[in-house]
């Protein structure tokens, strides 16, 4: 099967092989082609180039791109989408003055949340979450990442786990599983931190391990949550058992975690509202991926990651949606660029880059998906006349997408 986009007013992400990331002030810079072409062969990129140098128009399928921005679809690092009904009531109980950790503390949050997908069939969750999967690749996700970490106990957090595994293999994008057992204490062992900690790593994630159907670990580092010692036990614990983490960490409070966690090899440190010089210095010449959740900022009303420092300290920056029922209740990508645009004073190119390029590699699938690159997967956004790409962010409350191929 081949497809051919021709007359592309701007292909966006053309990039050769072997670029799996993009910092400081090179996010700045969004290779682009303009009047371009695109050949996707067997869901492959083969060729593509100025509409000059197209000579086959033997195809399966020709799509005439006149006047319309061709880019990789959005690499969304960081979800929860698989969960139980919703928090609503909390939405309103925030509008009326209460704060996300007055609402933790009286059992709302994640352990209300927890309650529900207890109490709900397996394949009930499925049909919920295949509701909102297929909601955020008609917004032009082509790759997520998504969490675990509402079940807080054994058997649902393996029955979220599996709920995951069914979406992958259900849907033509690619999806990578975290477990987050270490989402919040349940209220069992509200008092008993080593005794949740011990089932997380000598009953959770040798299951785990042992089902295939997670790719990283992940713990909610912060104040009144898992501490720094907790979290590196737990990272250590993966690790033991093949599973690199992925942290939340710097939502509320910086207490160190962002060192322990480059220490502990992570592939990603995601939230950063909160950040330090020291923080910084910890990152610079690791192999960690700041990642940024603008919208769950915009939604809680807490504050953004500051990312012109992360970035003008020479960082790379990923974005990502944090959808999740409490703090971030969309999974839209473009929203998500137009807010770091808005909000983070980050340019239209470093957004892009950061949703693109930089989202893959927070994920680890760089090697597929992220860019326009020959041998790469031909999953690609196809926008609705426009002028310029600028108008993605620009015009943050219209569907500017046309088509999506995965």
């Amino acid at each position: 099967m081949k497809i051919l986009i021709t007359n592309i007013k701007q292909l966006l992400q053309v990039r050769p092989q072997g670029i799996d990331k993009v910092s400081g002030a090179a996010m700045k810079d969004l290779p682009l082609i303009e009047q371009a072409f695109l050949e996707i062969t067997d869901g492959i990129i083969t060729a593509f180039g100025p509409m000059t140098d197209c000579t086959d128009f033997n195809a399966d399928e020709v799509i005439d791109a006149t006047g319309r921005v061709v880019l990789p679809t959005w690499v969304d690092s960081h979800t929860h989408i698989v969960y139980a009904g919703n928090r609503t009531q909390e939405f309103v109980d925030r509008i009326n003055g209460l704060s996300y950790e007055e609402i933790f503390n009286r059992g709302g949050g994640i352990l209300n949340s927890a309650k529900k997908l207890q109490e709900t069939a397996e394949e009930d969750l499925f049909e919920q979450s295949k509701i909102r999967l297929e909601e955020v690749m008609s917004q032009g996700t082509g790759a997520v990442e998504i969490k675990s970490g509402y079940g807080l106990n054994t058997a649902s957090e393996l029955k979220m786990l599996r709920v995951i595994k069914r979406l992958a293999d259900s849907y033509p994008i690619a999806i990578k599983a975290t477990f987050l057992g270490a989402h919040a204490f349940p209220q069992e062992y509200k008092d008993n931190h080593e005794g949740y900690i011990n089932l997380i790593i000598e009953e959770m994630i040798p299951q785990i391990a042992a089902s295939g159907l997670a790719h990283y670990i992940d713990a909610f580092l912060e104040t009144g949550y898992f501490s720094v010692a907790e979290t590196e036990r737990i990272m250590e614990a993966g690790l033991k058992h093949g599973l690199k983490s992925k942290i939340h960490v710097n939502q509320f409070t910086a207490i160190s975690g962002i060192e322990a966690c480059v220490k502990h090899q992570a592939v990603s440190v995601d939230h950063l509202e909160i950040i330090t010089d020291a923080d910084i210095e910890a990152l610079k010449g690791s192999n960690t991926m700041p990642v940024a959740l603008p919208t769950c900022s915009y939604f809680i009303s807490i504050p953004y990651t500051p990312a012109r420092k992360i970035i003008d300290a020479g960082l790379p920056l990923a974005l990502a949606s944090d959808f999740n029922p409490g703090t971030t209740p969309t999974g839209n990508m473009n929203f998500v660029v137009a807010t770091a645009c808005i909000k983070m004073k980050m340019t239209p190119e470093e957004a892009i880059n950061a949703a693109t390029l930089n989202g893959a590699y927070a994920m680890e699938v760089q090697d597929t998906h992220g860019s326009i690159t020959i041998g790469k997967r031909g999953s690609v956004i196809i926008t609705k006349q426009i002028n310029s790409f600028y108008e993605l962010p620009y015009n943050f409350g219209t569907n500017l997408i046309e088509r999506t191929i995965f």
